[in-house]
Parts: C-alpha cells; sequence; structure tokens
C-alpha cells in the first residue's frame, strides 16, 4: 500500500486507478490491453502512465528485496540495531540504502583495514573524539615493532587512515556530499596525453567544463564514449574547498592537536574517497539520465518508423541497388510472396543499360507491377534515375526506401527460414519491396537497433534499452492490428498476450487446416488458453470472417453488447456498421453493465462506423531533385526536398539523395526556440531544406528550414 501511495503521489493520479493497473499487470495483463480495453478500471490511461506504473513498482519492488538483503546481513553480523533497522526502513533511495549499508559492508583490503589489523582503532577513537592534550603522547602508546607501527607518526597516520574510512561512510557526511555534487558539480573533460590525433573526432571535449546538472544528455554520452575510448580524461566535482569546508563543519571541533589530526584526516577522506565515491555515482546518474534521453529519442524514432505509410497491397518490383555485382531485382504480389528474381547490370563496369530496360519492360508487363521500390543504399539514386528513363505503357511509381537495416535481416535467421533456398541478395530485395508494402510487418524482423535511427544507442543500458523498444513495438503491433490469415510468426510474437510459442503454434494451426474462420477458433490452438484470448482477440482481425466484428477492434467480450444493439434497432451488425443514422438512434448509457462503460462504448461506436481502421497516415509519393545524385552536385543555397531519416536531441538527419544525410541543426528548424526537434520534424517526414554548408571531406552537410 505505501508504494502504490508512492506511485499515486508521484505521477498525480487516483489511488484507484494505481491499484487496478498493478494488480491487472500481476495478473498478467498487457500494457496495449489495459489502455485499449480495460478503460473503466484504469480510468482511461494511456500506455504511456501504464508503463510508467509498472516502472514505477518494479523500482520499488527491487528497492524491497535489497532492502530485506542488507537488514539479513546486518543481522547476521549482530549489529542490527533498532536505530538503524528504522533508517533502513525508512530509506526511500538506493543510494540512502547503500550509505547506510555501506559501514557494514564486508571489506577488501584497505589503508584502514591495516591500520586496524595494526591495533589502531581504539587511538582513532581517541583523537576522533578531539579531546584536549597532545597527540603524540597518546600515539606512544601504540607502537610497536610486532604490529609493524614504528613510531608516533606512523601510529597517527594510521588512526586518520580509519578516521577517512569513518568520514567516508558516515550517512550525514555522504548525503550532504551527494546534494553539493548535484548542485554544483562541473563536468570537464581533457585529452589524453599523445591522443589528439587519433580522437580528433572528440575535438570538442579536449578542454571542456561545463555545470554537470546543464550537461545535454548526447554531450554526456559523448564524452563517456571518448573516456572509454581512451581519448578522454572526465572529472566530475564541485569546487574543492567549499566540500571540505562542509566536511570540516560536520566533524572538525575546535582547534585542538586532535581536531588538527581529524582536520587532515576529513581533507584525505575526500580526496580519496568521498570525491572519487561521488564522482562515480554522479557520473552513473548523468548516464542514468542520458541514457532516459537517449532511449526515449530512439524509441520515439523506432515508432515514427514502424508507423510509416504503408503503400498497401500492390504488386510491387523491388531492386536492391550495386554497380560492380549489378541490380537485384525481385517481383512480389500484393501480398508480398517472391514470384521472381533476377540481376541486371545496367551501370558500369558492364553497363547493359538497354538489356537491363528491357527486362524491367517485361517484368512490369508479366507480373502487373505497380509500383517499384528502390534501396537507397549504394548506386540508389542512379538506379532510381535509370528506371525514369524506362518507358512503360501504364503509370508505375517509383520510390526510393531506405534500406538501413536489410542486410542485417536478409543474413539473419529469420530470413533464412523463410528463404532458405536463396542469398542474402535476394533476401534482401524483398525486405526493401515489403517495407515499401507495410513498413511495420517487415521492420519487426529486425533488431531496432539495426534499424540506424537511434543516437548512442550501443552507448546506453541495453536492459533498458531492449525493454523500451520492445514497448513500443509491441504498442505499434497492437495499434494497427494484425490480419490472422496473413501475418508472419515476428509479427504475431509481438500481439498482446502472444509471444514466440503461441506465434508458431498459430502457424502451424494455419498451415495444417488453413486460415482461421473465426477469432474463437484461436482457442484451438495448441497452449492457447483462456488468458491469451482475452489479452489478444480484440488486436487480431480476420479479413471475410462470417462474424463482421472479427475484422474489428470490438473485443469479443463486448460482442453480447453489440447484438443487444442490433435487437434494439432490429438489424443486422452490417446494417449497424453501414449506417449513420443506426448509430444515432443508440443512447449508449442503456448499454452500460457491470465491466463495460461509457469510454469503452464509446470506442465501440467508433469501431462500428470504421471497422478495423489503420491508424497510419496515407501513403504519400516522394521524389528527391533529379538534378542532385551526390555531394558534388550539392551546392551551397540550394533549396532542396528531403526526408527525415533520424531524430536527435540536437537535430535532425535529411536524406536529400545524395548517400550522405545531411543534418538541420536544432537551431536552423524553426524561427522560434524549440527544446525538442519532434516539435519540429517527425521520421519519414517530407521537408524543403536549404544548403548552408558543405564540407566534403568529411563527408558533412549543414542545412536549414527556417525561411523557406
Amino acid at each position: 500500500m505505501n508504494h502504490l501511495q508512492k506511485i499515486t503521489a508521484e505521477l498525480s493520479l487516483q489511488l484507484w486507478q494505481v491499484t487496478n493497473v498493478v494488480s491487472l499487470l500481476d495478473e498478467g495483463a498487457t500494457i496495449p490491453f489495459l489502455a485499449r480495453y480495460r478503460k473503466e478500471r484504469t480510468g482511461t490511461l494511456d500506455e504511456v502512465v501504464i508503463a510508467s506504473i509498472r516502472d514505477r513498482i518494479g523500482q520499488l519492488r527491487d528497492l524491497d528485496k535489497r532492502r530485506d538483503a542488507i537488514l539479513e546481513s546486518i543481522k547476521e553480523q549482530g549489529l542490527l540495531t533498532s536505530e538503524l533497522e528504522q533508517k533502513i526502513v525508512n530509506a526511500e533511495t538506493m543510494s540512502v540504502l547503500e550509505d547506510l549499508y555501506l559501514p557494514f559492508k564486508p571489506k577488501r583490503k584497505t589503508k584502514a583495514t591495516v591500520a586496524k589489523a595494526k591495533g589502531l582503532e581504539p587511538l582513532a577513537k581517541i583523537i576522533f573524539n578531539q579531546q584536549p592534550g597532545d597527540v603524540d603522547d597518546k600515539a606512544e602508546a601504540y607502537i610497536s615493532d610486532e604490529k609493524g607501527v614504528g613510531n608516533t607518526d606512523e601510529a597517527l597516520a594510521g588512526a586518520r587512515d580509519i578516521i577517512a574510512e569513518w568520514v567516508s561512510e558516515h550517512d550525514v557526511a555522504r548525503s550532504r556530499m551527494r546534494q553539493l555534487f548535484e548542485r554544483e558539480a562541473f563536468i570537464s573533460s581533457k585529452v589524453m596525453r599523445g591522443k589528439k590525433e587519433d580522437g580528433q573526432k572528440y575535438e570538442n571535449w579536449f578542454e571542456f567544463s561545463e555545470p554537470l546538472s546543464k550537461a545535454p544528455s548526447h554531450r554526456i554520452l559523448a564524452m563517456l564514449r571518448g573516456s572509454d575510448e581512451g581519448i578522454l580524461k572526465i572529472k566530475v566535482e564541485p569546487e574543492e574547498q567549499r566540500a571540505i569546508d562542509q566536511l570540516d563543519r560536520l566533524f572538525v571541533k575546535g582547534n585542538t592537536p586532535a581536531a588538527q589530526q581529524v582536520k587532515k584526516a576529513v581533507a584525505d577522506s575526500y580526496d580519496r574517497l568521498l570525491q572519487p565515491s561521488m564522482e562515480t555515482e554522479c557520473l552513473q546518474k548523468a548516464k542514468e539520465r542520458a541514457d532516459l534521453d537517449a532511449i526515449k529519442v530512439f524509441a520515439e524514432n523506432i515508432r515514427q518508423l514502424l508507423l510509416s505509410p504503408p503503400l498497401g497491397e500492390k504488386n510491387v518490383l523491388a531492386i536492391d541497388p550495386g554497380f560492380r555485382t549489378g541490380c537485384k531485382v525481385v517481383c512480389l504480389d500484393k501480398h508480398g510472396t517472391l514470384l521472381h528474381n533476377e540481376t541486371i547490370y545496367p551501370h558500369p563496369p558492364q553497363s547493359e543499360f538497354k538489356q537491363a530496360m528491357s527486362k524491367i519492360q517485361n517484368l512490369v508487363a508479366s507480373y502487373k507491377i505497380e509500383a517499384i521500390a528502390i534501396g537507397n543504399g549504394t548506386a540508389g539514386r542512379e538506379t532510381e534515375f535509370f528506371i525514369q528513363k524506362i518507358p512503360f505503357n501504364k503509370e508505375v511509381i517509383a520510390l526510393m526506401v531506405n534500406e538501413s537495416g536489410a542486410s542485417v535481416y536478409s543474413a539473419s535467421s529469420v530470413a533464412r527460414e523463410e528463404f532458405p533456398e536463396y542469398d542474402i541478395t535476394v533476401r534482401g530485395a524483398v525486405s526493401i519491396g515489403r517495407r515499401l508494402m507495410d513498413p511495420l510487418a517487415e521492420l519487426v524482423k529486425i533488431d531496432p537497433k539495426s534499424i540506424g535511427v537511434g543516437q548512442y544507442q550501443h552507448d546506453v543500458n541495453q536492459t533498458q534499452l531492449k525493454k523500451s523498444l520492445e514497448d513500443t513495438v509491441v504498442s505499434c503491433v497492437n495499434a494497427v492490428g494484425v490480419e490472422l490469415n496473413t501475418a508472419s510468426k515476428e509479427l504475431l510474437t509481438h500481439v498482446s498476450g502472444l509471444g514466440p510459442v503461441l506465434a508458431k503454434n498459430i502457424i502451424d494451426y494455419r498451415t495444417k487446416n488453413g486460415g482461421f474462420k473465426s477469432r474463437k477458433e484461436l482457442l484451438k490452438v495448441t497452449r492457447f488458453g483462456e488468458k491469451a484470448f482475452e489479452q489478444a482477440a480484440g488486436f487480431i482481425r480476420i479479413r471475410d470472417a462470417a462474424n463482421p466484428l472479427d475484422q474489428s477492434a470490438v473485443h469479443p467480450e463486448a460482442y453480447p453488447v453489440v447484438e443487444k444493439m442490433v435487437k434494439k434497432l432490429g438489424c443486422t451488425i452490417n446494417e449497424l456498421m453501414s449506417s449513420e443514422e443506426l448509430r444515432k438512434k443508440l443512447k449508449l448509457e442503456e448499454f452500460i453493465t457491470e465491466t463495460i462503460g461509457l469510454p469503452t462504448l464509446t470506442d465501440i461506436m467508433l469501431e462500428l462506423s470504421k471497422p478495423g481502421r489503420d491508424p497510419r497516415k496515407k501513403f504519400d509519393v516522394f521524389e528527391f531533385d533529379k538534378s542532385v545524385r551526390n555531394i558534388d552536385d550539392v551546392v551551397v543555397g540550394m533549396v532542396l526536398p528531403g526526408i527525415v531519416t533520424n531524430i536527435t536531441a540536437f537535430g535532425a538527419f535529411v536524406d536529400i539523395g545524395v548517400h550522405q544525410d545531411g543534418l538541420v541543426h536544432i537551431s536552423q528548424m524553426t524561427d522560434r526556440f524549440i527544446k525538442d526537434p519532434n516539435e519540429a520534424v517527425s521520421l519519414n517526414m517530407k521537408v524543403q531544406v536549404k544548403v548552408l554548408e558543405i564540407d566534403k571531406a568529411r563527408k558533412r552537410i549543414s542545412l536549414s528550414m527556417k525561411n523557406i
């Protein structure tokens, strides 16, 4: 209950909402299912809020596990007091919990443990009490050849080592240092000796410093990568004297000889123990914040990419371009089935232009091709130019397709399983064609990290990244819905409540028995139980099903409500779906039940008006400037059409058709100030850009979207 109340306060929700969400999640409900079909139980919370509740309850439960382990450890040592236990029970963060445990943690060999082994702990306690008197006199009693303490200086040094460790493990001292570092620490970086030439890409950070609290995520990740590569040395700390003064006020009492020893120990503790510890902790927290920002950017890019407008069910000819090795051509029917493949050589060195043109004309006619998809990699623009020169006896649209990750797919086990008899070039071309037809269905087969729309995706916490991307993919798949009789195993895997095992079982059942006739037939699939059916059924579509509701997003549990509606109106379900006049006659309040309220009834009516509606935008044909095909054709001042390929915290990359994306810095996006590039652009958005600067040596193009 404490956790539920804490989350309620943090997210400004009602306690019953948080309680219901946690309870439903614990019972195995998925986030898309809760957001779509349990609106009455959640108070119409969206997927983002439900995911926040899930993540926070997980953090708090992890904190509980660690708390229990710490209590058990201290109890076993026989050192657990009621006061300490209360402090541990009340600790609300992992860092506070670890601070309390630090003095009781099993230690490796330290200066303090060595000094304690020499019998100097009693002397340390005497000095730490800071009573008047000569410390040298007190230290003499601890000189011992047998224990390796040769004189008073050695005895005092050992006592200071012990005090330094006490200072560094003091929970109040750590708390104050943590606050000081969080408020006032600077992050600075310098180039390592002899690394200037090797680390030119980190030139901006060779001599750099800024407040850590204001450092943006992309800068922190860049500096950390430079440090990991041995190019940069990073330091994080506030003004040193400020930190030591705070510790002195906490531990140093007066100006006695003992107090002077404590003062020395405090300075040593800060320099040797506290500063490195706080630096590590601050960097870790800064990295965690930067990771969250970068993961958020990446996940949003993936969402936009997955929800790109589909061309739809059309016969497509797809080309994976190449020069020396030729262009791999495949023909796909409207369901994406591979019908034909061959290679053409329209470019140098072979330059079989006429033969290639004739082959394309024949393939377009033979397979009733309606669209041509051209990969945007090597030889992409040249191949587009070649296709544009071919005369067809009907209208055929030719489009460039972003092929990032297609090579990863073509070499994957998924592709080998799908096309065991074809090589990777054929598989790559198929992927390009299918991406045009339905980006979502094809991109779910590829590890999102390989799609090329992230920012430092290989530097961030991989567990968190994987979780976030999985959430995003699941959200997109379920938002669009899945056609049960044609969906691939990879697409079905991401349907709410399924996963790889049930997805494979569905494919096996489909192969053995033919297509599904109804949603209810899913219950005949091996290991497909009532719970899986509850979670998955609403997101699955069956085209031409006997019950028209099986083609919609209306959940089977709500079918009785729709049947009451048609009974009241004296019509069929099909008539209710096709007639707005009939739907207007219904008063939704009359159909409220214990489990179905107005939010769900409103969703049902919307779905009946547009059954199985696709939330993705309509497909829009895009063309690059025909006069610009490589970086040598680009001139400063040109205004060119482009397509946004990647969004980062500092701007957006735009493909202008020259094999090298240009950067529109966030300051060049709009005339007004914006904090987030997503305020101005979205992935795959068609834009007009002006060329500001060209650096051919470094293959960099600076672009602007202002005043165009």
